[in-house]
């Protein structure tokens, strides 16, 4: 018997939207079908505790928490407030003691400690980024995009967009209090956006959401210090119009990263030399579908489904490492605003 996935689409709430999607997944063929769906206000990012007994959403109202069904169905748990605008960007600690939230909007870094039942307690330490930020569009304002632990969760990054930083604070598990450690600064009005750890902790890749490209760094993990070691395009030769370069996923082996540009519409494919350390981009093509928001790479790497905002719709692909190409699979599946995806296999 083929093993069972189900996937959960965060989506913004306008229009025909009902909240989070529940979807039956096939990931042989990346095909999905709508199975049922959940209403709440704006949950445009989602993700799954690391036992995945528990998903995690923000929502107008901070962020909610849902228990997961033995058939893959969600059952809300309880709501919390983040004490600020509805965050943009969630992460979870292997524990699943506590719970990080970035705010776009108000450009604050928040920790919330959860239950062992799961749901959220509430508010253990927050702060509001301050500085005048280097792009104008943005408001000069801090604007945090990311917050992630650091592999052995001894520290949190927060990625800044407004200020061109990632700030790295000292995290007390006990009492879920931080304190700022270092500031890694990103090349100005780069606008780094999305960041994440190779699954030996030794290296972070960073998006930058204004210069269209995606850094590499090698990180000590006892200090919590960041050295460059790439930076690499995610635009096609030639490209000259409106671009972001957002999300970025790695395959659990580490030899391939993936990263989605919004507005060239496109999926950026690089090969990961495991000698240097080096990226090689092996195509930058298009996802057929308006602004990618997310992407979920699938189980055996030779599949991925991208979530596309502005489109409406999520759109499958077959990767051809080898020759460097990528083959859609299946029509696109509408869904409405699209915006985040989490998969996860079930048992019943």
């Amino acid at each position: 018997m083929a093993d069972k996935y189900v996937a959960y689409v965060g989506s913004y709430t306008r229009g025909e939207s009902d909240g989070i999607y529940i979807l039956d997944a096939n990931v042989e063929y990346a095909y999905f079908k709508v199975r049922d769906s959940f209403k709440i206000n704006n949950p445009s990012f989602l993700r799954l505790s690391h036992d995945e007994q528990y998903l995690y959403s923000n929502c107008d109202e901070g962020v909610a928490s849902f228990k997961i069904l033995p058939d893959g169905g969600l059952e809300l748990m309880n709501k919390a407030s983040v004490n600020g605008l509805r965050p943009c960007y969630l992460s979870v600690d292997r524990a699943n003691r506590y719970l990080l939230t970035a705010g776009y909007h108000d450009g604050k870094l928040t920790v919330l400690r959860l239950n062992e039942d799961g749901t959220i307690q509430g508010v253990t330490d927050e702060v509001f980024m301050k500085g005048l930020g280097s792009i104008a569009g943005r408001n000069y304002r801090c604007h945090v995009n990311c917050a992630i632990f650091s592999p052995d969760e001894r520290f949190i990054m927060a990625v800044d967009l407004g200020m061109d930083q990632v700030k790295v604070y000292e995290f007390d598990h006990e009492t879920g209090k931080i304190k700022l450690h270092d500031i890694l600064r990103c090349e100005l009005e780069s606008g780094p956006k999305h960041m994440i750890f190779t699954s030996d902790g030794r290296y972070a890749y960073l998006t930058h959401e204004n210069k269209c490209c995606v850094t590499k760094y090698a990180y000590d993990a006892e200090t919590a210090h960041f050295t460059k070691l790439q930076t690499i395009s995610t635009l096609p030769e030639k490209y000259d119009n409106y671009n972001s370069a957002i999300t970025l996923k790695l395959t659990p082996d580490d030899r391939y990263l993936f990263v989605t540009n919004s507005g060239n519409n496109s999926v950026a494919i690089y090969e990961i030399n495991e000698e240097d350390q080096m990226m090689k981009t092996l195509c930058i093509l298009p996802v057929s579908g308006e602004y990618p928001r997310d992407l979920a790479i699938m189980p055996g790497d030779q599949m991925f489904v991208s979530v596309n905002q502005e489109g409406n719709s999520m759109t499958s692909f077959k990767v051809n490492y080898d020759k460097g190409y990528i083959m859609m699979s299946g029509a696109p599946l509408k869904m409405p605003s699209p915006t985040s995806i989490q998969l996860k296999q079930i048992f019943e």
